[in-house]
């Protein structure tokens, strides 16, 4: 089963390579990753996408904790949440197909960044499934000559928080 794993970490080198570190000795698959500085700059939050059963994830909960730079951890999974992913892609275009690319861009909420003779770079949003599927059916309009997705970031929905607690952040 896909879960989606959040995690506060300290802002500090080396912190997202003993994440990754013990996922790697113990065998575990990270599909999807995202990590940036948070409103806090000593924090870092970590998205990642990974698979398995409910045994198999609390071992993975359990473990990461246990890492000193791990402030916080979550499963998102089975909360109520919000993910989103970017999609930036360059497809081949021509006189023939533009207009076709253009509704399609406008349609599916995506925006133009750039134009040339034969090619447009678009940009999407949206989730996981969405952004796959945009794939598919650009894919079947035009020649898509490169992409980067940016990975999944999720945040639990309404009031709840993932925080650290005050006292585990350096001062």
């Amino acid at each position: 089963m896909r879960h989606i794993i959040s995690m506060l970490l300290q802002n500090e080198a080396g912190a997202l390579a003993r994440v990754a570190g013990m996922f790697a000795a113990r065998g575990y698959n990270i599909d999807s990753l995202t990590v940036a500085a948070t409103h806090d700059p000593q924090v870092s939050r970590l998205t990642m996408v990974t698979f398995g059963d409910d045994g198999v994830i609390a071992q993975i909960i359990n473990q990461s904790r246990k890492l000193i730079d791990v402030l916080e951890i979550a499963d998102l999974t089975s909360r109520d949440h919000i993910e989103s992913e970017l999609l930036v892609v360059k497809v081949a275009s021509s006189a023939s197909n533009a207009a076709a690319i253009a509704r399609f861009t406008e349609l599916s909420f995506g925006v133009v960044l750039e134009e040339t003779e034969s090619t447009r770079t678009l940009q999407f949003t949206g989730r996981g499934s969405h952004i796959s599927a945009v794939l598919a059916e650009l894919g079947g309009m035009a020649s898509i000559l490169e992409l980067a997705r940016s990975g999944t970031a999720a945040l639990e929905r309404g009031q709840s928080i993932l925080a650290p607690a005050e006292s585990t952040v350096p001062a």
